[in-house]
């Protein structure tokens, strides 16, 4: 057994449990005890960890990502989404294995530096001809050492039949269904301490059919796993759902049976009083991406007025393309602004911040009852940030460090393995890893690509 202790513990439990100098005693994968000052002495604990100027929390919750967009960072950095779409789609069309595996590895690394212990992608480019890209993501995945919840993603409506992305990247329905089918036959471990999970994810309105979107939450259901899409992210698909549909966003994901608690949706930026009270009623979660959302000009979720419905809430850094950043603990900080913006200084507080990257995320996926908080019986993903050093010196709250400081990752434990250690990756070498990410983004750009321009 290990015992962290000496540190300030922000447990995220329901009570929003801290303790100054607390410990925390791990057992393989679970955490079997939590509380004020050092563990009990025991023979059983093999390994002390002195905590003495740190902050533990649980590991952050990554609900929205793509993660092959790592190799196409900095392109129309001054364009709305349709616009970026547009830029980047023949891009996307080059995808293989080897691309997305560079990308997937190179992301999935730098998430766990920034304290994400879980992460879901949402991979929805299948070019004719590539081989199975989502089997590239998983293996970088397990090379990580990271909690997965990769979605099946699938886009059936080209520029021919009126979508928006090119037809070279969109596939076949019944095409679509049964390499979903495979997907969750294939990978899906529905286990207590799982890390790996599929769910279905249909691209967004305006690049799939109807027909794709109920057929794939009745496969969904069918199998028993979660369902995921964009929804309501720009006043230009709130356009195009008006005239093409003659229905908002949210009520024609409504209409198709898409507002439900095996639902999470991502951004949701715009969204009507009505649709903040359905999808609490619903219980169907949002993926707040705020970082990508302002990159984007998309504009603010209603966070507080969704948190204050009861409506599950995670944070997503979403697509490296559209946050070249790609840090998770700064959709914490990023999140708490943006909300104040919208809202006013008491809309969303350090340890609200906090919570949504963790137990809101962990709702959003259906793991609160593993994932989240620090809590006996829970799984072991915990996150050691340092709150004594130049950064966090003279700051009294070590989570008003956290989340308006940003502090410095020093140890990262998924499944009770140490992935991060003295802000290092210990599972993969990051010098590697950003060669390949380099030589990958250079093989897929095109020499009529001008960075930074649409």
């Amino acid at each position: 057994m290990i015992s962290i202790e000496g540190g300030h513990v922000a447990t995220v439990d329901a009570l929003g449990t801290e303790y100054s100098s607390g410990h925390v005693v791990l057992d393989g994968t679970r955490i079997v005890a939590v509380g004020p000052g050092r563990a009990a002495e025991s023979p059983a604990i093999t390994e002390r960890i002195d905590a003495t100027g740190c902050l533990l929390t649980p590991g952050f919750v990554n609900v929205h990502q793509h993660l092959y967009q790592w190799i196409t960072r900095g392109y129309a950095t001054d364009d709305t989404l349709f616009g970026w779409l547009k830029t980047l789609y023949p891009m996307w069309a080059r995808l293989d294995a080897d691309l997305v595996h560079a990308s997937a590895a190179a992301n999935l690394g730098w998430l766990a530096l920034t304290g994400c212990t879980t992460t879901s992608d949402h991979h929805y480019v299948f070019p004719g001809g590539a081989s199975d890209l989502l089997d590239a993501e998983i293996a970088a995945a397990r090379e990580i050492g990271v909690r997965f919840h990769p979605t099946r993603g699938s886009m059936n409506l080209g520029q021919s039949q009126g979508g928006l992305p090119p037809d070279s990247v969109v596939e076949d329905h019944d095409a679509i269904l049964v390499a979903s089918a495979a997907a969750i036959d294939t990978f899906h471990d529905p286990s207590f301490d799982s890390m790996l999970r599929i769910g279905l994810a249909p691209c967004s309105p305006f690049s799939v059919t109807a027909e794709l979107m109920r057929d794939s939450a009745a496969l969904a259901r069918e199998r028993g796993v979660r369902l995921h899409t964009h929804l309501a992210e720009t006043l230009d698909e709130e356009q195009f759902c008006l005239e093409t549909f003659g229905r908002t966003p949210a009520q024609y994901a409504d209409d198709l049976g898409w507002l439900a608690d095996d639902v999470w949706l991502a951004h949701c930026v715009h969204l009507s009083d009505d649709a903040v009270a359905r999808f609490a009623a619903t219980g169907t979660g949002v993926a707040h991406c705020p970082t990508s959302n302002g990159r984007l000009g998309s504009g603010i979720s209603p966070v507080r007025a969704l948190l204050a419905a009861g409506a599950p809430v995670g944070l997503g850094v979403d697509g490296s393309a559209s946050n070249e950043a790609g840090r998770m603990i700064d959709e914490l900080h990023q999140a708490l602004l943006v909300a104040r913006l919208r809202d006013g200084p008491l809309a969303l507080s350090a340890r609200d911040a906090l919570r949504v990257a963790t137990m809101g995320g962990a709702r959003c996926l259906g793991r609160d009852g593993e994932l989240g908080s620090i809590e006996a019986g829970k799984l072991a993903d915990l996150a050691l940030w340092r709150v004594d050093d130049l950064n966090g010196s003279g700051v009294d709250d070590p989570l008003t460090t956290l989340v308006f400081g940003i502090p410095q990752l020093d140890r990262l434990l998924v499944n009770g393995v140490t992935v991060v250690a003295d802000g290092h990756l210990r599972t993969a070498d990051e010098t590697a890893l950003a060669s390949a990410a380099a030589a990958a983004s250079r093989r897929i750009a095109t020499a009529g690509t001008t960075r930074g321009r649409a």
